[in-house]
């Protein structure tokens, strides 16, 4: 249990928030007139037979490169032009059918957009299902980690986007080109490190707000999530005598069939850890994608775990907790590719009538990646996990960089973002020391 005390380090500092009464940034008053050539497309999407919501559905616009995930409500947001021809979106989902809906039907501004996707079990041919336990599974992931993924250090270029919202509204956002040192899977001593190349928040100041939160560590708190890099809290062999498995289902993924195994903390666990499910390669045994969240059931230890400081007469309480993690294969190897967190708590005010919702959400998705040259960042470049990053980004203002892309639209997905920029999204050209 040792080792699993580094939740208060690991995982749960990623949503490490310090609150303040102050005047918080607004980016209501930054509202401009919607375009007559875009439509906005609003929907929520859920599980037909529970009706709970699917955090992190990916929907499409067919024939388009416009796509984006459902949040921590299943909900989703799409600007797409008017003159599309037919327009449809493909909304999926792992362990669950595709569904193809035409724009016309969800034109009502999302009052009634609710989709349902059912279950399914995807057919696997030719496939020899061996007597092996979950248990045995999960073994091997941890057991095949040297042959599985790089054992050398990489350079790689990312996206990276950090959210705030109080109730539907943004408060502030920050996203920045940033370069991370990516340190072998097979060395426990080296970490990896983050620094920002080009970064940009928009924040203006409003009198009807005024909490001010701040989100602690952002891109080297998010990579965190990284759990065969970080296995200290879900996928190490201490850890496993922690958890309860279970072998849900196989899918395919990128045309590879996957052991879908879930995992939920043991009931003689007393301290909040997780649960969720594992993505696991048949033939290799690698982890190629995660979907979990926290334990929360003990509202008070989990609030204790997220909120590093808040003024007196306020409480906080973790509603819900969503973290998913993604890695792309290349020659042999897998690396890691993406990266999500999202968290939502509820403030409430002695002797106040209104207690809104904030959420937090930070995101990396990986752009690029080298492995010559490779050099670890000083000190003086790299992120600490103490760093608040919105107060990091004004030494890496650069609005030439930015081009035409000169706004920061929060509800667009940060695949889109990366495609606006994707002639600028390569590695610096500063020396490496």
């Amino acid at each position: 249990m040792k080792n699993l005390a580094k939740l208060s380090a690991g995982l749960i500092f990623l949503l490490a928030l310090t609150i303040q009464v102050t005047g918080y940034p607004s980016l209501q008053s930054r509202k401009t007139q919607e375009p007559q050539s875009v439509i906005t497309i609003k929907g929520k999407v859920v599980d037909s037979e529970t009706k709970a919501p699917l955090v992190f559905a990916t929907v499409t616009v067919q024939g388009t490169n416009v796509a984006t995930v459902t949040n921590l409500d299943g909900e989703f947001l799409l600007k797409i032009a008017s003159t599309l021809p037919n327009p449809e979106i493909e909304i999926l989902y792992i362990g669950y059918e595709n569904r193809i809906i035409h724009i016309s039907d969800l034109r009502d501004g999302g009052r009634n957009n609710t989709i349902e996707l059912k279950q399914t079990i995807i057919p696997i041919k030719e496939v020899v299902i061996k007597a092996i336990t979950p248990e045995e599974i999960i073994q091997q992931v941890i057991a095949r980690v040297p042959e599985n993924y790089a054992g050398i250090p990489n350079l790689m270029t990312s996206f990276y986007r950090e959210t705030i919202k109080k109730n539907k509204s943004y408060v502030s956002i920050a996203e920045a080109v940033i370069e991370i040192f990516k340190a072998p899977y097979n060395n426990v001593f080296r970490s990896d490190m983050a620094r920002v190349y080009k970064g940009r928040k928009n924040v203006e100041v409003t009198r009807f707000d005024t909490v001010l939160f701040r989100l602690q560590g952002g891109p080297t708190s998010t990579l965190q999530l990284d759990m065969i890099k970080n296995p200290y809290s879900i996928l190490s062999m201490e850890a496993m005598s922690s958890y309860d498995y279970k072998l849900a289902n196989i899918v395919v993924i990128d045309e590879m069939p996957h052991y879908v195994i879930e995992f939920h903390q043991r009931p003689d666990i007393d301290m909040p850890l997780f649960y969720g499910r594992l993505f696991i390669e048949m033939e290799t045994f690698a982890l190629t994608e995660a979907a979990f969240s926290m334990n929360i059931e003990d509202k008070n230890e989990a609030a204790q775990m997220f909120i590093k400081k808040k003024p007196l007469g306020m409480k906080i309480t973790p509603v819900m907790t969503s973290y998913r993690v993604k890695f792309r294969e290349q020659e042999g190897k897998w690396y890691f590719a993406y990266a999500r967190a999202e968290v939502k708590l509820k403030v409430k005010w002695k002797k106040k009538l209104f207690n809104p919702n904030y959420t937090t959400m930070s995101e990396i998705a990986v752009t690029d990646r080298t492995k010559e040259e490779v050099i670890k960042f000083n000190s003086r470049e790299r992120l600490k996990m103490s760093d608040i990053f919105t107060q990091q980004l004004s030494a890496f203002s650069d609005p030439d960089f930015w081009g035409d892309y000169n706004v920061i639209e929060p509800d667009q997905s940060i695949e889109s973002a990366i495609r606006r920029l994707n002639r600028k999204l390569k590695f610096s050209d500063r020396k490496k020391e």
